[in-house]
């Protein structure tokens, strides 16, 4: 089976290459220069210029990695899973399943899954660490595919971002609303609703708001002993070391991965966010 992903999944770059999942670069306009995310410029350099001043764009990947990635797919014959960043932040899914559509007229026993997991940043890239981890247990293409659209069905997302202006020049709220809370300290807390990024709450100040997403994460999660937590930062490891660790006091999880917010998400975030993702309490494993 050959797994696939795209660079909102927010992985390290070893990730992908250690455990042979082909990654599929969304782009990142710089200083007037197009990079392939992942591949061709790393987080760091997107936050660096951001603290500079420097508004970074984004665009989805290109739709003739697709065709060539998928292509080769069909020639051999293979199975294939792509799991895809949400579809309603990013034109990527429906242009991978564009794609997939085409070729499938040409090769009509094409076997590629696409799922729309709803999820971004490492929400999504926990689902791929389950894939990746169920193709080497080797159980089966269909129940993977069953057991990873299950799990992206449960993922919760919270999150708050430093300063608002990354937001507002991104149309997320309203340049009066940026400079307000500026003002105020207001850390506004956020969710991903059917692959949509909804505002729950703002709160004064960067530590209360963290308190309030760890309190909300045992309202939605439960019993966290068994639950692997994904935490992913805009650049700011020290911070995120204290959250850490305020987790695992309160919640104490099975297990907490820490990634860098990726250069895509993190243009629109910005640094110093600070993103949860976990399974809710909801979540039954499927299990064959």
């Amino acid at each position: 089976m050959k797994l696939f992903a795209d660079s909102g999944s927010d992985l390290p770059k070893e990730f992908y290459e250690q455990h042979n999942i082909e990654l599929f670069p969304l782009r990142v306009q710089l200083n007037g220069n197009e990079y392939q995310d992942v591949k061709d410029i790393n987080s760091k350099e997107v936050y660096d210029a951001m603290r500079q001043g420097v508004t970074p764009k984004t665009s989805q990947v290109s739709p003739e990695i697709f065709l060539n990635a998928f292509e080769e797919l069909a020639k051999n014959k293979e199975e294939g899973l792509y799991i895809a960043f949400s579809s309603n932040l990013s034109g990527t899914y429906n242009t991978a399943v564009m794609i997939a559509t085409q070729l499938r007229e040409q090769y009509p026993d094409f076997k590629l899954n696409i799922i729309d997991s709803k999820c971004a940043s490492l929400g999504c890239g926990l689902l791929v660490k389950e894939a990746a981890t169920l193709r080497d247990q080797g159980v089966a293409f269909n129940e993977v595919v069953t057991r990873v659209d299950q799990l992206a069905k449960h993922m919760t997302h919270l999150f708050t971002v430093e300063n608002l202006d990354y937001l507002a020049a991104g149309g997320r709220i309203s340049k009066s609303s940026a400079f307000i809370g500026g003002l105020l300290s207001i850390k506004p807390i956020l969710h991903v609703e059917d692959g949509r990024l909804v505002p729950l709450e703002k709160i004064r100040g960067r530590k209360k708001a963290i308190n309030r997403i760890i309190e909300m994460m045992a309202e939605r999660g439960g019993d966290f002993t068994n639950k692997i937590v994904g935490i992913s930062h805009g650049d700011d490891l020290a911070f995120v070391q204290d959250v850490q660790s305020l987790i695992q006091e309160k919640l104490n999880p099975k297990s907490i991965e820490i990634s860098m917010v990726g250069s895509v998400i993190g243009a629109h975030a910005g640094p110093g966010t600070i993103a949860i993702f976990f399974a809710d309490k909801d979540y039954k494993e499927v299990l064959s």
